[in-house]
């Protein structure tokens, strides 16, 4: 599955899915951004059960705000709704491999748990 062109109106339904969605929050002028992009698309192509989407913060400049985005590219990582990864910066293939096997792997009834608890 190729990567999916996020706006702010299907943000929320989109990272509210059940399963894995990928968020790269990117700029065309980035460079980082640029270098990344091969990447996760790439990527992407690997894991046709889950969602690879991108958000370009200068279309959605409120959406990026109101999530905090302030560095880009910022990879924002969802399961079953729940946000369980933020990091600004690119990552190389072998760590977007890793973080992808690392979120299959999450017991999300745990996570649910601990968040019940911190209420």
């Amino acid at each position: 599955m190729s990567t999916l062109n996020l706006s702010a109106d299907e943000f929320e339904k989109v990272i509210s899915k059940a399963g894995i969605v990928l968020v790269d929050f990117w700029a065309a002028w980035c460079g980082p951004c640029r270098m990344f992009g091969p990447i996760f698309e790439a990527v992407s192509e690997q894991y046709p059960d889950m969602v690879f989407a991108k958000v370009d913060t200068e279309v959605e400049q409120q959406l990026s705000g109101s999530l905090g985005i302030s560095s880009i590219p910022t990879l924002m990582a969802f399961k079953d709704g729940v946000l369980l990864f933020n990091q600004a910066g690119a990552l190389p293939a072998a760590s977007l491999e890793q973080l992808i096997k690392a979120l299959v792997d999450v017991d999300m009834d745990e996570v649910r748990a601990k968040i019940e608890a911190e209420k």
